[in-house]
């Protein structure tokens, strides 16, 4: 099995589901629903690995509110 890095200045188009203002400011049931990468969707494995990275998740979640 061939493990799949990801260059995040690459990401775009980030949409984030599961946000819960109760949850603010953790958004702890956030999780990234689609993006782009070098302008195509990616894959859900590509999901499923940004979704690992609770970093990544908070900084979207936060700049999707503003």
């Amino acid at each position: 099995m061939t493990k799949i890095e990801l260059d995040y200045s690459k990401i775009s188009n980030v949409s984030i589901g599961g946000l819960d203002m109760q949850d603010y400011p953790d958004f702890c049931d956030a999780y990234i629903e689609s993006a782009d990468y070098e302008d195509r969707e990616m894959t859900d494995e590509e999901l499923d690995i940004l979704n690992e990275d609770g970093e990544f998740i908070s900084i979207n979640a936060h700049e999707s509110l503003y």
